[in-house]
């Protein structure tokens, strides 16, 4: 059934407190951005709350790579350093980042020469092993450079991540947030804002569910937050129809890419070269009422949580849950 709930606002001022030894997860945090601002601002939100986290990121940005796995392709010595230095050149393709001042000494850091998934797997089936002998709580993908919304999250490697662990029986969550937490630096201190309200979202579940799994089985949560985060409130949404951004092939990147294209591409130096290619831009048409619900209309005003189904099976033996059920895993004020 169509989800047409609004979900009542989280108060600014919501206080979860950190996690109780008992309320502890186990959470593997991966990406498909590499070593960044926001996943180092996460991974030091969740260990102050209480949980043991390790993280598992691609060596470089694999943006756009979605559930791409890279099978029986042996991942070679680096021939190039990590993004940020997460490893330098020579180092194995997949292990721990070397990295200097890293969090708790960079103990809890690993990076994969490979795609989204591939990371989210060796933090799973190798890091998570090692460290748990057992398969983690909860997986968290991102915070991403950027939202995530409406159809292009098909090619998006941080919500790939999520469903691909969703799908192997692990809770997970696709967490976005807004451009400006891109940072050269490891510090932006818009990724902290994030990673607060992240971990408020993650408290309110583990309050739900009173030590049993944090999401039903075969659902997934894919997050947005809004460029602004001051005062924004949860809401239920849903993936929908409307699509924030346009993206489409074009013979001559040159000629025929977007203004944002074009823009992108000057900011960084250089001109788009006359090559055919996948453009995008941002989506100017006005969205119908009854797209008014679809997360690429709520990440604009509100922090857009919508329930993604695991793969493509249909949970068996288990009925649609309904707006009501869906709304009552986010916080309500005074929670």
């Amino acid at each position: 059934m169509a989800i047409r709930t609004t979900l009542l606002a989280a108060a600014a001022c919501l206080a979860l407190g950190a996690a109780t030894a008992a309320e502890a997860r186990n959470i593997v945090l991966t990406n498909d951005d590499g070593l960044t601002s926001n996943v180092v601002a996460l991974y030091e939100a969740l260990k102050a709350a209480g949980h043991d986290v390790v993280v598992s990121v691609p060596c470089q940005n694999q943006s756009g790579q979605g559930a791409a796995l890279g099978i029986a392709r042996p991942i070679a010595p680096l021939t190039a350093p990590c993004l940020n230095d997460a490893a330098e050149a020579g180092a194995p393709g997949a292990g721990p980042m070397t990295r200097k001042g890293l969090p708790g000494e960079g103990r809890d850091f690993y990076y994969v020469d490979g795609t989204p998934v591939a990371s989210l797997l060796h933090g799973v089936e190798v890091v998570a092993m090692a460290r748990w002998g057992k398969a983690p709580d909860l997986v968290l993908s991102g915070p991403n450079e950027g939202q995530n919304v409406g159809a292009i999250i098909l090619s998006s490697g941080t919500v790939s991540a999520a469903q691909v662990a969703a799908v192997i029986g692990i809770p997970a969550i696709a967490l976005s947030a807004g451009a400006g937490t891109e940072a050269a630096s490891l510090d932006n201190p818009q990724s902290d804002e994030v990673a607060r309200r992240s971990v408020e979202l993650v408290a309110h579940l583990e309050t739900r569910a009173k030590g049993g799994a944090l999401l039903p089985a075969g659902l997934a949560l894919n997050v947005n937050f809004p460029d602004r985060l001051e005062g924004a409130r949860w809401q239920l949404s849903e993936i929908g129809t409307y699509n924030a951004y346009k993206v489409g092939f074009v013979a001559n990147m040159a000629t025929s890419a977007s203004p944002v294209m074009q823009m992108m591409a000057k900011s960084r130096g250089g001109e788009l070269p006359p090559f055919p290619g996948v453009s995008f831009d941002i989506n100017t048409a006005a969205p119908s009422p009854e797209q008014m619900d679809d997360e690429s209309v709520v990440y604009r005003k509100a922090i857009a949580v919508s329930p993604m189904q695991a793969g493509y099976a249909y949970p068996a033996g288990t009925g649609v849950l309904t707006s009501e059920q869906l709304a009552a895993l986010l916080p309500k004020p005074g929670e």
